[in-house]
């Protein structure tokens, strides 16, 4: 009985000297420990950390550093925009396919700040359209019954007098009228003219094939001098687009944009690759950090 308890004790104290030397320089929970009943890393109280050392890939999608998840959004939010985009472009056939609303004279159809979207001009073409151009006119809406934006005919976007570095306008088509043609006396509205005869209008008669336009809040057509978009008849190849929707208010945005563009003398994409640059260094100081860190 003696022999066999001095036995039993001898295991026991070579047993946990065994335990004391499998233990020395690995505390439980440590990074390169593994269980070996389900072979991973054991977590800590914030969990399995992610390292670049796993790969960029996972790092970057399952990271949960500050820096990276903002980077991740922001990512994600550039490529739902890019991909809406291309869906928006792939309707409109054109650039620009959104349109910011810049004034009253649509009022009360469209209002200062709204969105819209645009179409090339011949397509959606309506019942009545002008040959050649997928624009319906008022005067042919009124027969045909093609309405937009709560009243006859198409609402179009076009650059007045044809000039380049002129601020577009959004405006209706009122009708149209062919070179050389005195519209005044054929097709004009006498409550549009303010009292204007022909010889008053420098496009009168017509110099060219085109509409007549005019925002639906003015009181004169835009080809009258001093009136509206103070431009002469409007050329099919001068259209920039067809209005099709608005989203009230959305516009605010894109034109609280451009105004910190024009006060900083930078334009908005210089302002989108700004906000990109910024993402980059957000993740770089990301990586840098992830490497280097505890």
């Amino acid at each position: 009985m003696d022999g066999s308890d001095e036995t039993n004790r001898s295991h026991q104290r070579a047993s946990s000297r065994d335990d004391r030397h499998r233990f020395v320089g690995k505390p439980s929970g440590g990074r390169g420990d593994v269980d070996p009943s389900t072979k991973t890393r054991p977590r800590d109280r914030e969990g399995e950390r992610i390292r670049i050392e796993d790969g960029i890939v996972r790092w970057l999608l399952e990271s949960d550093a500050l820096p990276i998840a903002m980077f991740r959004t922001v990512a994600m939010a550039i490529a739902i925009i890019g991909l809406l985009s291309l869906l928006l472009f792939g309707i409109s056939g054109q650039l620009p396919v959104l349109v910011a609303v810049e004034s009253g004279s649509m009022q009360p159809n469209m209002q200062t700040g709204d969105l819209v979207f645009l179409v090339e001009e011949g397509r959606f073409a309506g019942d009545g359209a002008v040959a050649g151009t997928g624009v319906v006119t008022l005067e042919r809406g009124r027969e045909s019954g093609h309405r937009t934006f709560n009243s006859s005919g198409d609402v179009i976007v076009f650059r007045p007098n044809g000039n380049p570095a002129e601020t577009p306008v959004i405006h209706r088509v009122h009708f149209y009228v062919e070179d050389g043609e005195n519209w005044v006396q054929t097709k004009a509205d006498p409550n549009a003219m303010n009292g204007a005869t022909c010889v008053d209008i420098p496009s009168c008669p017509a110099a060219h094939d085109g509409f007549v336009t005019k925002g639906d809040a003015n009181d004169a057509y835009d080809q009258l001098p001093r009136s509206g978009a103070e431009t002469t008849v409007v050329r099919p190849d001068w259209v920039t687009g067809k209005a099709m929707v608005r989203i009230p208010w959305v516009g605010q945005i894109r034109l609280a944009i451009d105004s910190v563009g024009t006060a900083t003398g930078v334009g908005s994409i210089v302002i989108v690759a700004t906000s990109g640059a910024i993402a980059l260094v957000l993740f770089g100081m990301a990586a840098g950090t992830d490497e280097g860190g505890s």
